[in-house]
């Protein structure tokens, strides 16, 4: 029988920079040991990507990245959380059976994960409406007839600018979303706490160990980009070694014994 999960929030060690060789270097292991589980994990993510794409440029209709803004929050967690899952059963020694992973994902489904999905949900929506505010302010005068057809614009002085600006301001989201999430997420998976606690946690953990939890960030961010250039086919190998390294960088900062 599984140990119920422990109450509270257990104390943080410093982050060190070697921590995060050591996540990557046990995260690398756990996908070489459970393969099957990372192809079914990622695979929601690329799938919805190739077809948002896919739709977006086969219909010149940028409204449909609306569905990215809701469908990727939405997945993302439960994702992770599958992939934390198979690393903590590899970590303690337990079988790696699909139902009881898939029972762990369902669980966390009524419980923390959904409120942490809403907070997610609100700040990409309100970062997509800011996004077409900030195109309308530099590019509302301009002719633009298909999203396909229509780059040179963004090659002109005010799109130039409107791309710097946009490019901060959505790198400030990405941030926020990031300090909220890097330590909850695992968090909520091993801890009995709440939502709001796990996120007041993640982002003290990230202010408080600034150069090694930004370092990670910018890292997981260049690599996830490039991983998405190749249609993002390249996410099949990045999600699932982020998946369980974020795991594992989690397990070197919480004291458990504390």
């Amino acid at each position: 029988m599984e140990k119920a999960a422990d109450l509270g929030v257990p104390e943080m060690r410093p982050v060190e920079m070697a921590m995060l060789h050591e996540a990557l270097r046990r995260g690398w292991a756990d996908m070489k040991r459970a393969p099957g589980f990372d192809l079914l994990f990622s695979s929601a993510y690329v799938v919805i990507g190739l077809l948002l794409a896919a739709v977006t440029w086969g219909t010149g209709q940028s409204y449909w990245l609306v569905f990215a803004a809701v469908g990727f929050p939405l997945v993302g967690p439960f994702a992770a959380v599958g992939l934390y899952e198979v690393s903590r059963r590899l970590e303690q020694g337990q079988a790696l059976e699909a139902g009881k992973i898939l029972g762990v994902v369902v669980q966390q489904s009524r419980r923390q994960l959904p409120s942490i999905c809403a907070i997610i949900i609100m700040v990409f929506l309100f970062w997509f409406f800011l996004a077409h505010m900030i195109f309308a302010l530099f590019l509302g005068l301009s002719t633009m007839t298909n999203v396909s057809t229509s780059f040179e614009v963004y090659l002109t002085p005010n799109g130039l600018t409107m791309l710097g600006v946009g490019t901060l301001v959505g790198a400030a989201f990405a941030l926020i979303l990031y300090m909220i999430t890097v330590i909850s997420m695992p968090l909520l998976l091993d801890r009995e706490v709440d939502f709001v606690t796990a996120m007041i946690t993640s982002f003290q953990t990230v202010i408080e160990n600034p150069l090694p939890m930004l370092a990670w960030a910018m890292f997981i961010a260049a690599v996830t980009f490039l991983a998405m250039i190749p249609a993002f086919l390249g996410l099949f190998l990045v999600l699932p070694l982020f998946g369980h390294a974020s795991w594992h960088l989690y397990d070197q900062i919480a004291m458990r014994d504390a």
